[in-house]
């Protein structure tokens, strides 16, 4: 058992940095590129939704081959060179507008490309972790972790403002290039040698591989509960991904100011969970910790839907659910993936989390993001956000009735499954 606190792991130290320099840029980017859209190649609405399209597409159509790579070779060297990629690609925006030259076209294949890569890191980088930290210390190494992306929440849409503001939008992605460079070379830094990849005893192809990641999740009693939950909450989570903000200022009348309070409120309840999520966990027990939030959470989040009357009240029956909701959603999301990391086998540990993020962020949102539009056509934004809320609340079902609130400890399972630690779902 490691002890003392992982500030003081200097390997440790060096990936969160990167981390937080690269979560910075890419919020500056995720602003900075739909301007770039709007002001300066002058998109309409049609071009926009494709780009989120592309955004999607690359994730649903390589995210279940990354994984396989990533179970086929070491994690750190792929994320390193993952980084260099995505820093030169983001490069050729300003590049291009510099000449003169940039065009929508571009923008599809750089999004379309930089998706892709990011399906790739996010499979490799969750498996590198425990071999980092050791599968003991995942909750708060992921909790530090989430500390990462919580800074740039609150930070990054002001920075971007402000960089559009002063050197104009395409310049602005300057930063999230610079970030991945950073990360590249913070990777670059650790010195703790990564073990080689086991060997395999036959040479499989790899669509049998991406085969046997699917066949996993479906089957194991831990991974599928979650991954059952997450695809219906990712589904309706786009209701909110696309209708939130016309919702605030539309329906409830915020002025734009007290838009963005409510936003980056979100991101400092969810720098308050990270920093919380540790002692949550230990106290609760991971399975329960989990659940528990996602219910609070829950609860909280039925203020958004019923949100009316005077400003002032609309505004904090907003606010609350973002401030105390976010800090409660980060707990959840550093017990759901510790408790991956920590069940899972290392050896399909990159298929599983690439099949998490495609049934998600491939599948999930996308779909729901379109089913949004149409929802609320139908029924009104209020009527849809109201849909959202009820069935991510509903999604929580998934859980309750699953073995996940029983569990103390991801160790508590493996040690009852000691051969590989994924005892199979009945299938009858």
């Amino acid at each position: 058992m490691s002890t003392g606190s992982l500030w003081q792991h200097q390997d440790f130290r060096k990936l969160w940095v990167g981390q937080t320099v690269s979560e910075l840029g890419s919020v500056v980017t995720r602003t900075a590129v739909p301007l770039v859209a709007l002001l300066v190649v002058g998109a309409g609405p049609w071009e926009l939704a494709v780009l989120v399209i592309v955004a999607s597409a690359g994730v649903l159509l390589v995210g279940l081959l990354a994984g396989a790579w990533v179970d086929r070779l070491r994690r750190r060297p792929l994320l390193i060179w993952d980084d260099l990629i995505r820093a030169v690609l983001l490069l050729s925006i300003p590049a291009a507008y510099a000449l003169g030259v940039l065009r929508m076209e571009q923008l599809y294949v750089v999004m379309f490309l930089e998706s892709c890569l990011g399906a790739l890191f996010d499979a490799a980088y969750p498996a590198y972790v425990p071999t980092l930290i050791g599968r003991d210390r995942l909750v708060e190494g992921n909790s530090r972790l989430a500390t990462s992306s919580s800074i740039a929440e609150i930070g990054g849409p002001g920075l971007a403002g402000a960089l559009v503001q002063i050197v104009s939008a395409p310049f602005a992605i300057l930063v999230d290039a610079v970030s991945f460079i950073v990360s590249a070379v913070t990777l670059l830094m650790i010195r703790a040698p990564e073990p080689p990849r086991p060997p395999r005893g036959t040479t499989t192809r790899i669509v049998h591989e991406i085969v046997e990641g699917l066949r996993i999740v479906r089957r194991h009693v831990i991974v599928f509960p979650l991954a059952a939950r997450s695809v219906p909450a990712h589904v309706f989570g786009a209701f909110y991904g696309v209708l939130y903000s016309i919702y605030l200022l539309r329906e409830l009348h915020l002025t734009p100011i007290l838009l963005g309070i409510v936003i980056s409120a979100g991101g400092v309840g969810s720098l308050v969970g990270s920093l919380y999520a540790s002692r949550v966990v230990n106290a609760l027990g991971i399975g329960r910790a989990l659940v528990v939030t996602a219910i609070a959470a829950s609860m909280l989040g039925v203020l958004t839907p019923l949100a009316q009357g005077p400003v002032a009240l609309a505004t904090l029956m907003a606010f609350l659910p973002q401030l105390i909701g976010d800090g409660l959603q980060t707990i959840e999301g550093v017990a759901e993936l510790s408790l991956i990391q920590g069940v899972v086998p290392d050896r399909v540990l990159g298929r599983v989390n690439a099949t998490l993020d495609v049934v998600a962020h491939g599948l999930g949102y996308p779909l729901g993001a379109l089913v949004a539009a149409v929802v609320a056509e139908q029924i009104g934004v209020r009527g849809a956000i109201a849909d959202g809320w009820t069935g991510m609340s509903l999604s929580i079902i998934w859980l309750v009735f699953s073995p996940v609130p029983s569990l103390r400890a991801a160790s508590d399972f493996v040690a009852a499954n000691p051969v590989d630690g994924s005892p199979q779902r009945s299938t009858q």
